[in-house]
């Protein structure tokens, strides 16, 4: 396998606009207990003493559902960083629906995430995948991505090119990314452009896959 074959997931997309990019709520039943004994000013004293902790573990409860709303929010983006050369940020489970993006803190390589959803019956993960020439074939020959986001060197730019980045069906999807090593940003980004149907004909070594650049992400109902 050349080093760049891969890459021709890239280059199969057709040009287009590039899309741009649980609730849980906690219930407690705090019983309110009046004192036993004592005289009417003291039953006053324990029984307001009684609604002010009502009080104060409802507003705490009220608190707490907020901010698990705010957490369960953020779930819908998740931000990966691609970096020489590996996957930052990866979740090990998203809800489905959760939309990637993709930022390359590389100084002078393209990066990209290719997510490929895996058959039920691979339960390999994903970097022993990889070291077999033949997953490698099924995993990068058994249909389109779900998603394809590619970046430039310090940037997050061009973006989804393959879907936008949502991942909508459940499953277990690999992350990979497929570009030949050291090649050279503008020329690669360009010859991709003006592919059809083939890889991109640059100068470039191993697939960024080979050099350890992979992850996986468990997507649930």
């Amino acid at each position: 396998m050349r080093g760049r074959a891969g890459s021709g997931l890239l280059s199969a997309m057709s040009p287009r606009p590039l899309a741009r990019a649980t609730l849980v709520v906690a219930c407690l039943l705090v019983p309110l207990t009046a004192a036993a004994c004592g005289d009417d000013d003291t039953d006053d004293a324990a029984g307001d003493t009684s609604t002010t902790e009502a009080s104060t573990t409802e507003e705490t409860t009220t608190t707490g559902a907020e901010e698990t709303t705010t957490e369960a929010a953020g779930g819908d983006e998740v931000a990966i960083t691609g970096v020489d050369y590996a996957f930052e940020g990866v979740p090990a489970s998203v809800p489905a629906g959760t939309r990637l993006s993709f930022t390359n803190d590389s100084e002078g390589e393209v990066h990209e995430i290719v997510a490929v959803p895996l058959g039920a019956d691979e339960t390999r993960p994903i970097e022993e995948i990889v070291a077999d020439p033949a997953g490698v074939g099924a995993l990068l020959g058994g249909g389109p991505p779900t998603a394809v986001i590619v970046a430039s060197p310090g940037g997050d730019q061009p973006g989804a090119v393959v879907g936008d980045g949502t991942l909508t069906e459940p499953g277990r999807y690999a992350l990979i990314c497929t570009i030949p090593t050291g090649a050279d940003p503008d020329e690669y980004l360009a010859a991709a452009a003006a592919a059809q149907g083939g890889p991109p004909d640059v100068a470039g070594g191993p697939p960024h896959f080979v050099n350890g650049m992979v992850a996986e992400v468990e997507v649930t109902p």
